[in-house]
C-alpha cells in the first residue's frame, strides 16, 4: 500500500484527503514511478474546485512531479527501472507516493537537474517555453506585459524575457514581489495594489503599449489586459487565477484595435512526443546555461497539499512551491 491526495467532491482545500491506495502496475505503455517530490500548480486547484471537472470520482490530483522508475509496462523502451524522470502532464494523480502515467509523458532527466527543480519547474517552465518560443516567438526588442511575474511561471518568464533580450513589465501585488521580479531580470514592475496598470504601461512604453499581453489571472484583468497592447498586438490568456474569462463579445477586439487573441495550455503543444522532447531540450538547455534559475521557494510534506494550495491561492507565496512524499 502506499499513500496519495484524493477528492471525492468539489469545494475547498478541505476535500483533500490522504489515503491508502494499491498502487497500479504499469499497463502497455505505461510506466510507475516512485515520486520523489510533486509540483503545485494552480490548475491543480481548478480541478479540486470544479471550474476543470475531474474525469471521475474520487479523483486523485496533480500532474507534475519528478522521481525514479520503478516499473515498466509492455512496449516501454525508452525507459527501464531505475532511471532518473520528470513529468508535467499525463493523468490525474502526481499527489502520490507513487504515480502511473503514460511512458510517451515521462522525460529522463539529466544529472545537472535534481528531483526538486524538476518538480518545481517542468510544467512552469515547459508553460514559459511555449509562451515565449511557440505562441508568439518573442526575438528580442519586443515590450510584454506579464502578469503575475513574481510567481512560479513568471520568476523564470522574467529571467528567460531577459535572456532573450525583451522588456518585460511585470505585475505584482507588494514591494517585495516587485524587487523579487526586478531581481529575476524584469525590465519595470507594476504594483496593481497600488498603480493603475494601462497608464503605467502607457507611461513605461511612451504611448506605444505592448506587444504581448500574458494573462494567467482571467476574469479580473482581461479588459484590462486588451487595453495594454498595441493595435494589432497578441492577448495571451493561459489561465483563470480570479475566475475564467466568459461572455466576451468578440468584437471588443476590433474596438480596441483589431486584437487577436488565443488561449493556449501545455497540453496544445507538447501534444506528440516529439515536441515534448524539442520543448525539454530547449528548457533544460537554458537551465543548464545559467541563464535560468529556479526558486524552489516553499517546501510542504504531501499530506499538507490543502495548506500549500490556500497558501498559493490567497498569493502569499511567491517562486515554485513543491510537496515532498
Amino acid at each position: 500500500m502506499t499513500k496519495r491526495i484524493e477528492f471525492s467532491k468539489t469545494g475547498g482545500s478541505e476535500v483533500l484527503e490522504w489515503v491508502d491506495i494499491e498502487p497500479a502496475a504499469p499497463g502497455a505503455g505505461e510506466v510507475r514511478i516512485a515520486n520523489k517530490a510533486v509540483g503545485l500548480n494552480f490548475i491543480d486547484i481548478y480541478f479540486r474546485t470544479g471550474l476543470y471537472p475531474a474525469p471521475s470520482m474520487p479523483s486523485g490530483l496533480g500532474t507534475e512531479g519528478a522521481g525514479v522508475v520503478d516499473a515498466v509496462g509492455e512496449g516501454v523502451t525508452h525507459l527501464k527501472a531505475g532511471d532518473r524522470v520528470a513529468y508535467a502532464q499525463g493523468p490525474l494523480g502526481a499527489y502520490a507516493e507513487v504515480h502511473t502515467l503514460p511512458a510517451a509523458k515521462v522525460i529522463k532527466l539529466p544529472d545537472f537537474i535534481d528531483f526538486e527543480t524538476a518538480a518545481a519547474s517542468m510544467l512552469k517552465g515547459l508553460t514559459v517555453q511555449y509562451l515565449l518560443r511557440q505562441t508568439y516567438e518573442l526575438k528580442g526588442g519586443e515590450t510584454i506585459l506579464f502578469h503575475a511575474a513574481a510567481g512560479g511561471v513568471g520568476s523564470i518568464a522574467c529571467q528567460w524575457a531577459k535572456a532573450l533580450g525583451v522588456k518585460l513589465i511585470g505585475t505584482v501585488s507588494s514591494q517585495e514581489k516587485a524587487d523579487l521580479a526586478m531581481a529575476n531580470g524584469a525590465w519595470a514592475t507594476i504594483n496593481y495594489t497600488e498603480e493603475n496598470v494601462v497608464e503605467r504601461v502607457r507611461e513605461l512604453t511612451n504611448g506605444e503599449m505592448c506587444d504581448v499581453v500574458y494573462d494567467s489571472v482571467g476574469k479580473d484583468t482581461w479588459e484590462m489586459s486588451l487595453d495594454c497592447l498595441k493595435p494589432r498586438a497578441l492577448m495571451v490568456s493561459f489561465g483563470n487565477a480570479s475566475g475564467p474569462v466568459d461572455g466576451v463579445n468578440i468584437g471588443i477586439l476590433n474596438q480596441k484595435g483589431a486584437l487577436f487573441v488565443t488561449r493556449p495550455s501545455l497540453n496544445g503543444y507538447a501534444d506528440t512526443r516529439e515536441r515534448l522532447e524539442m520543448m525539454c531540450e530547449d528548457f533544460f538547455a537554458m537551465i543548464e546555461s545559467g541563464k535560468l534559475n529556479i526558486d524552489v521557494a516553499n517546501r510542504y510534506s504531501l499530506q499538507d497539499a490543502g495548506k500549500a494550495q490556500d497558501a498559493l491561492q490567497s498569493r502569499k507565496t511567491t517562486g515554485s512551491t513543491i510537496l515532498l512524499p
